[in-house]
C-alpha cells in the first residue's frame, strides 16, 4: 500500500466505530436525494432512492443495493441515517443508490421469493439479473457525474440479488460482495437444513414478509409481525404439532410461500431453480464473498457462493473472508465478542478497514494495491485471523475420530466386533434447541453452552480425551453414522463442540459470573432429515431395524481446540422448535397429523469394518 494510500485510509476510519459522527443531517448536508421510477425491459417500474454527492466537481462510483426490507425513508426530504455498509463509507465519495426489488414496497410488479434464473429450459424473460442490468444500465446514463462503475452489496436476502447480479453482468458492474448470500433455501439456508423445515425462522418469517400486497406501499403501511402472547415458542408449537395447522391457524393471509412449502418437500425443479449459485459461470466482476462463522441464517450461503464461482467460474478474481461474526456481524458490531465467547480483538473493524472498502476503491477508483488473500478466515480459539491460498485450505490433513460406546471420541479403531447403544426419542417431547423459555431464537443459540441437553437419556455424547496440543479444525465436518430405528424416518442433528477444561478462567463479555469451567460451546451445528441421506431429491424410507449408513455434513468451521480443552460430537433427533418435529414416519410432514408423531428406538453402531466417525481436515 503506498503512502497516500494508507493516509486516505487513516482519515477515512479516523470515524471508524463512531457512528454519530454520521447522521441523517450529515447525509442530507452532503448528498441530494433523488427518488426515481426506472423501468424494466418489460415496463414495470422499480423505485429507487439515489443519493448524489453535492460537491459535483468530481466523479464518483455508484454503490447499488437491492433489497426486498425497504429503501426508507421514503421522500426526498429524508434520509438513511448513513450509506453504505458502514458509516465510514458515507465519507469515502460515491454516489449510493438502493432500490425496492419487483413487488416489495414502493416497486410495481410481483413479487417471487428468490426468483427462479432465467434459462432456455424455463423460458422466462426477466428475473433477478436482467432487473439489476436494466437499473444500472439507466444509471450510468442518466445519473451525473457517475463515472461509469459501478460496485454492488448486500447481506441476506440482499446477498441473494448481489449474486444474481453476476449472471449476464452489465458491462459497467466491476466489483460485488455477496455477503451472508441467501443460496439455497433446501440444503442449507434459512429455512431448509438438510431438508427439514426451520420451522420457528420460517413461521416467523413468512408471517409478515410473505402478507398480501396488493399495491406499492412504504414502510409505514408494513404488515405486523406474529406476537406471540404466551413468549413460550416451545410450548406453542407443541400446542400447534402439525404444520397444516399452523397454516389454517395463523398462516392463511399469506401469499402463497408457505403453500409452495408443502408443494415441493423435496428438491424438485422448483428449488434447483431458484438455486443461484448453479448459474455462476462467466462471472466477470471482481467478487468479495463474506460470512459469519456463527451466522444462524446463512452461513452455508457464504461458503457454497465462493465454492461455486470457484468451480464453475475459475478465472474470476473471487475471494472469501468469515469471520467470527452473527448475520452481518461485521458491520452491525465490532466483533469482538459474541454470546459468552471473546475474540481479543474488535474484529469487524479489521475487516472494514482493510477488506471491504479497500475492495471497492481499488476496484472502483483504481486506489491502493489491494492484494489479499484468497481466503482470509478468523480461526476462533486461537483468535487468529489467518490468510489461505485456497479455502479450505490445501495444506489441511484428514483427522477422523471414531465414537465409542463408552462414549469416548478415539483415533483407534480396535473396537469390538460388534458394538451399538441403544436409545429413544420421542418427538412429543422434543430437544430444545436453546436453554430456558424460548421467548425468541437468540443468535448466540450458534455458540452457546449445550450442557442444559448433555444429560438427556435421547442426547449421545462422544468425547476426546484431554488434548496434549491444540487442534486447529478447517472446512466442513462430516459424521458418518451407522444406524438403525424401529420407524421409517428420523432426523440426525450433530453437534461439534469445544468442552473448556474445569481450570478455565475465562469469563462471559455479557456476564462475568457466567461459569465458563466445563463449558460445552457450540462450534457448529446442523441437521440432516433421514430420508435425504442418499438424495434431496429422491427421499427414501429407512427400513425398520436394518442397519444404514447416514452422512451428515456440516457447514464449515475454523476453530482452535486448545491444549486443556476436549472436543465432543452430541447426537440427538430433535432440535426444537427451531427444526420442525419429524414423525418418525416416511410420510409427507405437511400432511402429518398429531397421532402421526410416534416414538423411535434407535441403535448407533461401532462396529470394526463399519465404525461411526467424525472426520474433518486439520491445520498446524
Amino acid at each position: 500500500m503506498n503512502r497516500l494510500f494508507i493516509t486516505l485510509f487513516l482519515i477515512i476510519f479516523c470515524t471508524l466505530g463512531r457512528a454519530q459522527d454520521i447522521t441523517a443531517d450529515y447525509v442530507k448536508n452532503h448528498y441530494t436525494k433523488i427518488e426515481q421510477y426506472i423501468t424494466m425491459r418489460d415496463g414495470v417500474r422499480l423505485f429507487t432512492s439515489i443519493y448524489v454527492p453535492k460537491d459535483n466537481k468530481k466523479k464518483y462510483p455508484i454503490m447499488l443495493n437491492r433489497t426486498p426490507y425497504t429503501v426508507a425513508p421514503y421522500g426526498t426530504d429524508t434520509a438513511k441515517n448513513y450509506l453504505g455498509n458502514f458509516p465510514a463509507m458515507t465519507k469515502a465519495g460515491y454516489i449510493f443508490v438502493y432500490q425496492d426489488v419487483r413487488g416489495r414496497w414502493m416497486s410495481e410488479g410481483t413479487y417471487e421469493n428468490i426468483r427462479p434464473t432465467r434459462s432456455p429450459s424455463n423460458g422466462l424473460q426477466i428475473d433477478e439479473s436482467t432487473d439489476t442490468y436494466d437499473t444500472i444500465d439507466w444509471l450510468v446514463k442518466n445519473v451525473a457525474n457517475n463515472n461509469g462503475k459501478v460496485g454492488m452489496y448486500g447481506i441476506s436476502y440482499p446477498g441473494f440479488y448481489s449474486t444474481a447480479a453476476l449472471i449476464g453482468s452489465h458491462p459497467a458492474l466491476k466489483a460485488v460482495s455477496p455477503q451472508a448470500p441467501v443460496t439455497d433455501w433446501f440444503i442449507g439456508d434459512d429455512f431448509h437444513h438438510g431438508g427439514a423445515l426451520f420451522l420457528m425462522d420460517a413461521f416467523r418469517f413468512m408471517y409478515s414478509f410473505d402478507a398480501p400486497r396488493p399495491k406499492p406501499v412504504t414502510n409505514a403501511e408494513a404488515p405486523k409481525g406474529f406476537q406471540l402472547k404466551s413468549k413460550d415458542y416451545y410450548r406453542f408449537f407443541l400446542e400447534n404439532p402439525t404444520l397444516s395447522g399452523l397454516k389454517a391457524s395463523y398462516l392463511d393471509h399469506t401469499v402463497k410461500f408457505w403453500d409452495d412449502l408443502a408443494k415441493h418437500a423435496a428438491r424438485d425443479s422448483f428449488w434447483i431453480s431458484r438455486t443461484i449459485t448453479e448459474h455462476l459461470g462467466a462471472v466477470k466482476p471482481a467478487v468479495l464473498v463474506v460470512g459469519g462463522l456463527f451466522d444462524a441464517e446463512d452461513t452455508y450461503g457464504a461458503f457454497e457462493t465462493y465454492k461455486m464461482i470457484e468451480k464453475r467460474s475459475p478465472k474470476n478474481n473471487s475471494v472469501l473472508v468469515a469471520g467470527p461474526w452473527y448475520h452481518g456481524g461485521w458491520v452491525r458490531a465490532e466483533g469482538d465478542y459474541f454470546g459468552d465467547i471473546r475474540f481479543g480483538e474488535k474484529t469487524s473493524h479489521y475487516y472494514q478497514q482493510e477488506i471491504e472498502l479497500p475492495f471497492f476503491e481499488h476496484h472502483l477508483k483504481g486506489k491502493g494495491n489491494f492484494n489479499p488473500a484468497e481466503a482470509t478466515i478468523y480461526i476462533t480459539g486461537s483468535n487468529t485471523w489467518k490468510k489461505f491460498q485456497q479455502w479450505p485450505p490445501a495444506t489441511g490433513s484428514e483427522r477422523t475420530l471414531f465414537l465409542t460406546s463408552t462414549g469416548k471420541l478415539t483415533s483407534q479403531t480396535d473396537m469390538p466386533t460388534e458394538d451399538h447403544v441403544s436409545y429413544s426419542s420421542d418427538p412429543n417431547k422434543p430437544v430444545p434447541f436453546q436453554e430456558g423459555i424460548i421467548t425468541d431464537r437468540t443468535r448466540e443459540y450458534m455458540v452457546a453452552d449445550q450442557r442444559f441437553v448433555a444429560n438427556r437419556p435421547d442426547v449421545l455424547v462422544f468425547e476426546t480425551d484431554v488434548l496434549q496440543d491444540n487442534l486447529t479444525v478447517v472446512g466442513p465436518v462430516l459424521a458418518n453414522l451407522i444406524v438403525s430405528m424401529t420407524g421409517t424416518d428420523a432426523d440426525f442433528v450433530v453437534k461439534l463442540i469445544d468442552v473448556y477444561p474445569d481450570s478455565s478462567s475465562a469469563t462471559s463479555p455479557r456476564d462475568e459470573t457466567t461459569v465458563m469451567q466445563n463449558y460445552q460451546m457450540l462450534v457448529r451445528g446442523e441437521v440432516l432429515r433421514g430420508k435425504f441421506r442418499d438424495s434431496y431429491s429422491d427421499p427414501k424410507a429407512f427400513v425398520p431395524n436394518k442397519k444404514t449408513p447416514v452422512r451428515v455434513l456440516l457447514p464449515d468451521v475454523a476453530h482452535t481446540f486448545r491444549k486443556g480443552h476436549k472436543l465432543m460430537i452430541q447426537i440427538q433427533h430433535s432440535w426444537f422448535p427451531l427444526v420442525d418435529r419429524n414423525p418418525n414416519q416416511f410420510m409427507d410432514i405437511y400432511q402429518a397429523e398429531a397421532k402421526d408423531y410416534i416414538k423411535n428406538e434407535h441403535r448407533l453402531y461401532f462396529a470394526k469394518d463399519q465404525p461411526s466417525s467424525i472426520s474433518f481436515e486439520v491445520i498446524d
